[in-house]
């Protein structure tokens, strides 16, 4: 059983321009209720949560079962993780029971070590650093709403967390324009930012108005993330004017949508009016979560192909 050949998903470059396609392709259909295979039938999926969830848990799970797999939730309580066993260990014994593993986790060098160890999928669920399957749903959604992401202008306003980072990946593998508006010293890794301009037009600016002008999505998140709770006082100062409400809105280009990765805090980083407008697609986004996990976990462990 050990030394089972196996790609690993987790960051959006894991997948190439053209998987990424076909991958949206694969989560179109299944959305669509045309996907009627079990690719994962007779096998499991261990999904440990060392940060709490309801849209990553309850779209794996379900997913899982859709794909006729079987997924098992593991909290810091039900692994030895939680007492001090090193993830090479956990991640060597899962893959003696399991057919892949999705983490939901604090560094991502945790995940880092999980998929160097484990010989079956590692499915990054959310990392500090980055959140690959929430931007790959944005996606999906951007285009199933706008038409695609050809010679458009993705929006971000707020933090440069773990989504922004994956918003610039993804555009670094897509090749839209991004403009990113943080306020000073909350920047996306520049790194990242950097590797993604030699494809991509990548920005990133102080003022929201700016970054919103001319969008084709305005994209946002809370601006204290699980973990950051003792800092909200500082990041609520921080972030004034960086609420994305109906004057911001209008600023977008006709026909713009905004999304919002969930959980929201209407009134600070949204406003009511926006989340609940005709513009907002979070609830087809929140869907979408399910479609594109699924199509990754019918790739990595049900041998569905994207070539």
């Amino acid at each position: 059983m050990p030394n089972r050949p196996h790609r690993d998903f987790l960051a959006i470059p894991d997948f190439s321009t053209e998987e990424l396609h076909r991958l949206f392709d694969l989560a179109d259909t299944m959305s669509q209720g045309r996907y009627t295979k079990r690719p994962l039938a007779g096998k499991s999926l261990a999904m440990i949560f060392m940060k709490s969830s309801t849209r990553t848990r309850v779209s794996f799970e379900v997913g899982a079962w859709q794909l006729g797999g079987h997924a098992l939730f593991l909290s810091p309580r039900d692994v030895q993780l939680g007492r001090g066993e090193p993830i090479a260990d956990t991640a060597r014994v899962l893959s003696r029971y399991v057919d892949g593993i999705m983490i939901r986790t604090f560094a991502h060098a945790e995940i880092e070590e999980l998929a160097e160890y484990a010989d079956v999928p590692v499915i990054n669920g959310l990392t500090d650093w980055l959140h690959p399957c929430q931007v790959l749903a944005d996606l999906l959604t951007v285009r199933q709403h706008v038409g695609g992401w050809e010679g458009k202008r993705v929006a971000w306003i707020g933090d440069g967390n773990n989504m922004a980072n994956s918003w610039i990946n993804a555009a670094y593998r897509l090749g839209f324009e991004l403009v990113l508006a943080c306020p000073e010293g909350y920047d996306p890794d520049q790194k990242l930012v950097e590797r993604a301009r030699t494809r991509a037009k990548v920005t990133v600016v102080r003022d929201p108005k700016q970054a919103a002008e001319g969008a084709h999505v305005v994209n946002t998140d809370v601006w204290a993330s699980m973990g950051q709770e003792e800092e909200q006082a500082t990041r609520a100062k921080a972030f004034r004017g960086f609420i994305v409400d109906e004057g911001l809105m209008k600023r977008a280009a006709k026909g713009a949508i905004f999304l919002h990765c969930l959980p929201a805090h209407r009134g600070e980083e949204v406003a009511p009016a926006v989340i609940e407008g005709p513009q907002s697609r979070v609830w087809d986004e929140a869907e979408n979560r399910l479609h594109v996990q699924k199509a990754i976990m019918a790739v990595l462990m049900g041998g569905e192909t994207l070539s």
